[in-house]
């Protein structure tokens, strides 16, 4: 399955963790042939976020073992999203290993003041938000799209918030569409040469998900497994989507397999967001 991957360069941002979606899409990319970027903040994590990110001792142990596991070549990329410096380092070093970028993964993305309306959030936190969910996108791909071959793909990850509106997460909801509107803008003016979609996950089992569920037990007086029961009732599949079902999405949108697909923002959400 898959075959044209393997042998292919796949940057993922947003991987350094083995908690998130990031990794899974590594994970997987690597299971079918592709060498792997993990890039993430690393040594250079400043974040106020309450959900971490990658330390770059983890990120080597994670590259170090898909490295093994999967006969691939794969590095380590210190990388802030929000900063074109270590953006403009990560590039140089991809180059200078690689020489170019096959498949590009904007996954990376956090939550900063939140639960808050809109009218009280603070502004520092709503636009370091936005920076990272949505600015790093247009960052990252500016820097690395010079590597990237003609049937080169990209795919950015948005988020289920990005079409249905959350309460008291309205930043993050914001980038989220943003992502969504920059995907087919990106489609538009990169084709025939590279293909551009992204992946809209709903409820997806990682660390970020939990810190919600923990969130919103607080603000209603009840559990976090409480507060998960209610939401899997939404779900016409019955449970928490896994980080491998959008990794899975991955795969199929950085294959050949889906050649002719371009401009889309597909739903991974169990059901729970029919609409496009």
């Amino acid at each position: 399955m898959y075959r044209d991957i393997s042998g292919k360069v796949a940057v993922v941002t947003g991987s350094g963790k083995k908690t998130g979606i990031g990794y899974a899409i590594a994970e997987k990319l690597a299971s079918l042939g592709a060498n792997i970027v993990i890039a993430d903040l690393g040594s250079l994590s400043k974040s106020q976020a309450e959900v971490r990110t990658g330390a770059h001792d983890e990120m080597l142990g994670i590259a170090a073992e898909l490295k093994s596991r999967f006969s691939i070549e794969a590095m380590a990329a210190d990388c802030d999203v929000t900063d074109n410096e270590t953006i403009k380092l990560m590039a140089d070093a991809i180059k200078s290993q690689f020489g170019k970028v096959d498949i590009l993964i904007n996954n990376a993305g956090a939550s900063f003041g939140v639960p808050n309306s809109f009218l009280y959030y603070d502004e520092a936190a709503w636009m370091k938000t936005i920076d990272v969910n949505l600015h790093s996108i247009f960052r990252v791909s500016r820097a690395l799209i010079p590597l990237m071959p003609p049937g080169s793909s990209i795919i950015n990850t948005s988020s289920r918030a990005g079409k249905v509106p959350p309460l008291f997460n309205g930043a993050y909801a914001v980038a989220k569409a943003g992502a969504i509107m920059l995907t087919k803008i990106m489609a538009k003016e990169l084709a025939p040469n590279i293909r551009v979609n992204t992946v809209a996950p709903g409820q997806i089992g990682t660390d970020l998900e939990h810190w919600r569920f923990e969130l919103e037990a607080k603000f209603f007086g009840t559990t976090a497994d409480e507060r998960r029961q209610e939401m899997i009732k939404t779900i016409p599949m019955a449970r928490i989507g896994e980080p491998a079902d959008v990794a899975n999405l991955a795969a199929f949108l950085a294959s050949s397999e889906s050649s002719y697909m371009t401009g889309q923002a597909i739903n991974v959400t169990g059901g729970q967001l029919m609409e496009l």
